[in-house]
């Protein structure tokens, strides 16, 4: 599905992402530790086409996504939640989740896409004509994420989707990760909480100081003395 070669990713002179191979297959959820700093979030923003100083390959099923424009990485079925959320504060919930789907692609079905929404997070039934900026920060973060799947993706792209909420808020949103990959959508997730994105993934990479240190099943990856000495502190 995903195939990420060689990939480094600049910021003027300086180098973020040093050289990185990374994959994802079909229906997989992988995941992507390591301190903070060491270019997570630069990684997941560079996949999803938000930054242009990048060079080697990234690929979708064959399909180039170093060249084209971010709307045109959506187009090919990757679609992001970004680390803070960004949602349109000033929007109706509603409004904001219609946004999620103004590729032409999937306009068609844009109600039953809701419902499905909806089901997933009944709170943003119940706050439709609210304004986004008045939910919670955990009732933001299932907007975004809901937002995201209004563009009925293959890919999706999860950076901090948990990142100082409530535990029990965490709960929830770990929980409909799960269905969503149920649901058949391959998941990247960059997650704080290192133990509970290693339980749910498939696989996983270690990323410290821009560049791949560790890799393989994630189970392997929790035994690692690296991972827990970068991420754990044991």
């Amino acid at each position: 599905m995903l195939t990420v070669e060689g990939l480094s990713v600049y910021y003027g002179e300086a180098r973020a992402l040093r050289d990185v191979d990374l994959r994802i297959d079909d229906g997989e959820i992988v995941s992507v530790v390591g301190p903070n700093g060491a270019g997570k979030t630069t990684l997941v923003n560079a996949l999803a086409g938000l930054l242009r100083d990048r060079v080697g390959r990234i690929e979708i099923d064959g399909h180039d996504l170093i060249s084209p424009a971010s709307h045109q990485v959506c187009d090919r079925g990757v679609a992001i939640v970004p680390e803070g959320r960004r949602i349109f504060a000033g929007m109706s919930v509603r409004d904001n989740l219609i946004l999620g789907s103004y590729r032409r692609s999937v306009r068609n079905g844009r109600d039953a896409r809701l419902a499905r929404i909806h089901a997933l997070f009944p709170i943003l039934a119940d706050r439709a004509d609210q304004r986004a900026g008045t939910l919670s920060g955990g009732e933001q973060q299932m907007l975004a994420l809901g937002r995201a799947l209004m563009s009925e993706p293959r890919l999706l792209l999860l950076d901090e989707p948990t990142l100082g909420l409530a535990p029990v808020i965490v709960d929830v949103l770990f929980e409909a990760i799960g269905e969503i990959h149920a649901s058949g959508v391959a998941i990247l997730l960059v997650e704080q909480n290192v133990r509970r994105a290693l339980a749910m993934s498939d696989r996983g990479y270690l990323l410290s100081d821009g560049t791949i240190v560790r890799s393989g099943p994630s189970s392997e990856l929790l035994e690692d003395a690296e991972v827990q000495r970068v991420c754990l502190g044991v």
